[in-house]
């Protein structure tokens, strides 16, 4: 039996094969996807949100296909999107690889990186590809632990560059990239706050935000427990997902299941949080560290 299959063809385009999908497009695309907002997308390519925009616009028209859902909060890939997201990130390798062989950087040596779980998978991944695409002969190691013990490895010479959190003033000098408010996050309708003591979800000793959330709490004389503990900010989440505790969090982490604690509960203001960056000033320390303006602009 003869079964028909449906290719998804645009209309007024019989050979979609002998069309070419623009390279700045996937590369857009593929912004899109790691940064989870056409904003941030934006400035990592150095367009406009609006020309962003219609850049997808023109890769759904030409594929016949959905790639996202969007709404206010978030960017969500539909099943052809998470197809064409394996294809776009090739392309853009393939290319990339390319013109390093042409006029890749000549810098070569080894870079020591240290930074906390929660930038080791938010924050760090996307600049190690990118330093590869544009300094191939750097090899990298990376340590993840605390906010503290980076600054440790940096002072004692086992990292060369340090990428930390920090709500108080750091223990090194280094520069000031960005910053957000701290908040008092909880599931949305949950009732962990009303406890009494207060379940809090902490990261691990000597994470700036467990330590900011501790001190707020004792200076205004508030009972707490430690409910939940976690290497990174993920498992804080998931422990107020399932109105296990609190958490004090970067304000941008909340979301329609994650919300502000009402002030009526009365918890104290918790301040800043900081992402530093300290580096021996070496030449693959400072190759590194171009590349942190563009994905911090983003976040900003």
């Amino acid at each position: 039996m003869d079964q028909e299959i449906s290719t998804n063809r645009p209309s007024g385009d019989p050979h979609p094969a002998t069309r070419t999908l623009n390279l700045d497009a996937a590369r857009t695309f593929v912004a899109i996807c790691e940064t989870g907002s056409f904003r941030r997308a934006a400035a990592r390519v150095n367009r406009s949100p609006s020309a962003v925009s219609l850049q997808v616009g023109k890769l759904e028209e030409q594929l016949g296909v959905r790639l996202l859902h969007r709404d206010a909060r978030r960017v969500r890939l539909t099943d052809q999107g998470e197809v064409l997201l394996g294809f776009a990130r090739r392309l853009v390798g393939i290319s990339d690889e390319a013109m390093a062989v042409f006029h890749g950087s000549p810098l070569s040596g080894s870079l020591r990186l240290a930074a906390p779980h929660d930038l080791g998978v938010s924050l760090v991944p996307g600049l190690l590809r990118r330093l590869a695409e544009t300094h191939p002969r750097i090899r990298v190691d990376v340590r993840l632990d605390s906010s503290e013990t980076v600054q440790r490895l940096f002072v004692e010479g086992d990292a060369n560059l340090a990428l930390f959190n920090e709500a108080s003033t750091p223990q090194i000098p280094a520069r000031d990239l960005f910053s957000e408010e701290l908040r008092w996050l909880m599931r949305d309708g949950g009732r962990a706050v009303e406890q009494d003591p207060l379940p809090l979800a902490v990261a691990q000793m000597g994470c700036a935000w467990r330590d900011a959330a501790l001190r707020a709490l004792e200076g205004a004389g508030r009972s707490y427990r430690v409910a939940y503990s976690s290497d990174t900010s993920m498992g804080q989440v998931a422990a107020l997902s399932a109105d296990l505790a609190v958490a004090a969090l970067p304000g941008s982490l909340a979301d329609r299941d994650l919300v502000e604690v009402p002030e009526h509960w009365g918890l104290p203001p918790l301040g800043r949080t900081h992402i530093y960056l300290a580096d021996d000033d070496s030449d693959t320390a400072k190759a590194f560290a171009t590349l942190i303006t563009p994905d911090l602009r983003s976040i900003a």
